[in-house]
C-alpha cells in the first residue's frame, strides 16, 4: 500500500526503521531525544484454539523525547521491526477466549493526554495539543488523573462518516477507547491481552465516543468479571464514579458537562463485542482505501493489507477474521 496518504515515502520509513532498529542501549541525541531512550518489553499471550500451548508476541516501546514536550513520542517494535501500534499489532489475543489486545496510552492516576497519532508514520503515541498547548485533564474531585488504564484497541476506527443507530450520533474518528479496571498500574506502551464486560457510549461534543470496560486477562479477578453486572459486584460504586468522571473531566476548561447515550447506562458484553466487530471493519475499509475523505489518517502498514471483507451487521454473525500476515 502506497504511503503517499500519510506524506513519507519508503526511503523514508526504511530510514525510521533503521534509525529504531537497535533497541537495547539505544542512546538519542539531539535537541529533540534530551530523553535517553527507554525499552519495555511485553507478552501478548496468545492460545491456540487446537492446542495448549502459548504463541508469545512481544512488543517493544521505545520513547523517544522528553515527556510533556511536544516532541515525544512512543514508537513500537516487534521482532520483525518497527510497526504501528494501530493497524500492525492485531486485535484479537485470542479470538476463541474473546480476548483483544489493548495499547495503553494513559496509565492509571496520570494527567497527560496522550493518545496514539492518527496522521504520523507508524502512528506513535504522542501528547494531544490544542490551541498550541500540551493536554492535561484536570482533576475531578475526588480522583487524581484517569482513575483506570486508559487505551485503545489496535485495528479499530470508528467512523466519523457513520452515525450509529442506538446513539444517533457519528463516530469520533479514533480507535475505540478502553478503560481497564485491573489492579495493575500500567505503563504507557503496554501492550496486553484484556477481556471485554461492557461499555459505555459517551457523547462527546456531539461525536460517538465508546467506552469500552474491561480488565487485564491476566488481573485476579479477571475470571469473576463475565459481563458488566459483575462490575457493580466486585468494583462497588466504580462505574458510577467512571460516568460522573466522563460527565465532568472537560468541565473545568470551561466546556459543558458532557453526555451519555442510555442514560449513561453500561451495555453488557455482547453488545459491546458488537460494538468491537463493527469498528473492526470500518477500520478494514480504512485501510483499504475504501473510505473517502480519510486522508489525514495514515495508513501504511509495515505488514501486508488486510483483505476487504463485507461489511457485519449487529444483528448478524461475524464473518472470520482474515489475518495480517508479516512481509517475509
Amino acid at each position: 500500500m502506497s504511503l503517499s496518504r500519510c506524506g513519507v515515502s519508503w526511503s523514508r520509513l526504511y530510514a525510521t526503521a533503521k534509525r529504531l532498529s537497535t533497541v537495547a542501549g539505544f542512546s538519542a541525541n539531539g535537541p529533540n531525544h534530551s530523553l535517553s531512550v527507554r525499552c519495555r518489553r511485553y507478552a501478548a499471550s496468545t492460545a491456540t484454539s487446537h492446542q495448549s500451548s502459548t504463541r508469545v508476541n512481544m512488543y517493544v516501546a521505545e520513547e523517544r523525547g522528553a515527556p510533556f514536550t511536544p516532541e515525544y513520542r512512543v514508537y513500537f517494535k516487534d521482532e520483525s521491526g518497527p510497526i504501528s501500534p494501530l493497524h500492525d499489532i492485531p486485535l484479537w489475543a485470542d479470538r476463541a477466549q474473546r480476548l483483544v489486545n489493548m495499547v495503553v496510552e494513559v496509565p492509571r492516576w496520570t494527567n497527560a493526554k496522550m493518545e496514539i497519532s492518527l496522521s504520523e508514520p507508524l502512528n506513535p503515541i504522542k501528547q494531544d495539543v490544542k490551541k498550541g498547548a500540551l493536554r492535561f485533564v484536570h482533576n475531578v474531585f475526588p480522583h487524581h488523573g484517569y482513575i483506570w488504564n486508559y487505551g485503545a484497541l489496535p485495528q479499530t476506527w470508528e467512523n466519523p462518516q457513520h452515525v450509529d443507530p442506538a446513539t444517533q450520533a457519528r463516530g469520533d474518528n479514533d480507535p475505540i477507547d478502553v478503560i481497564e479496571i485491573g489492579e495493575r498500574v500500567a505503563q504507557r506502551g503496554d501492550v496486553y491481552p484484556v477481556k471485554v464486560v461492557g461499555t459505555l457510549a459517551l457523547i462527546d461534543e456531539g461525536e460517538t465516543d465508546w467506552k469500552l470496560i474491561a480488565v487485564d486477562a491476566r488481573d485476579p479477578s479477571a475470571a469473576q468479571l463475565n459481563d458488566v453486572a459483575d462490575v457493580e459486584r466486585l468494583f462497588p460504586g466504580l462505574l458510577r464514579a467512571t460516568v460522573e468522571w466522563f460527565r465532568l473531566y472537560k468541565v473545568p476548561d470551561g466546556k459543558p458537562v458532557n453526555k451519555f447515550a442510555f442514560d449513561g447506562e453500561a451495555k453488557d458484553k455482547e453488545f459491546a463485542y458488537k460494538i468491537i466487530d463493527e469498528v473492526h471493519d470500518f477500520w478494514r475499509s480504512l485501510v483499504n482505501g475504501e473510505v473517502a475523505d480519510a486522508t489525514n489518517i495514515c495508513t501504511g502498514q509495515v505488514l501486508l493489507p488486510v483483505q476487504p471483507v463485507a461489511r457485519r451487521r449487529r444483528a448478524g454473525q461475524p464473518p472470520a477474521v482474515t489475518p495480517v500476515t508479516p512481509v517475509t
